[in-house]
């Protein structure tokens, strides 16, 4: 983990704001904490996998894929990570791997309070 994770948190967050990818997150909770950050170009797990996977390769060149850090959100990244790549669309996991090495968090729901906790 950083020292610090703070400073790299908010520039990641800003680059995602800037560049407004379409992020694929697990459920409603996760796309209000990431609605409240700036980010809106969001898809929730709402469909199976492939119709997912399918619908997002038709809009979408490069994905960011926020599932969660336990075991059932590892397992969608990997499942919808290998989607993608099928379907010749780019996973940027830069987000997803600073937020695994540098932070605490597990739940994308809670990374708006995360955020709130290391900027103050």
């Amino acid at each position: 983990m950083l020292d610090n994770p703070a400073d790299e948190l908010v520039r990641q967050l800003n680059r995602l704001a800037a560049e407004q990818p379409l992020i694929i997150v697990e459920g409603k909770k996760d796309e209000a904490a990431l609605h409240s950050l700036g980010l809106r170009n969001i898809v929730t797990l709402r469909k199976p996998l492939f119709e997912v996977v399918e619908d997002v390769a038709r809009v979408a060149k490069t994905v960011v894929i926020l599932t969660d850090m336990d075991s059932k959100g590892k397992e969608l990244f990997s499942k919808l990570s290998e989607g993608f790549q099928r379907h010749g669309v780019r996973v940027d996991n830069t987000f997803r791997h600073f937020l695994l090495k540098n932070t605490p968090l597990r739940h994308v729901e809670g990374l708006a309070t995360f955020v709130a906790n290391v900027k103050s």
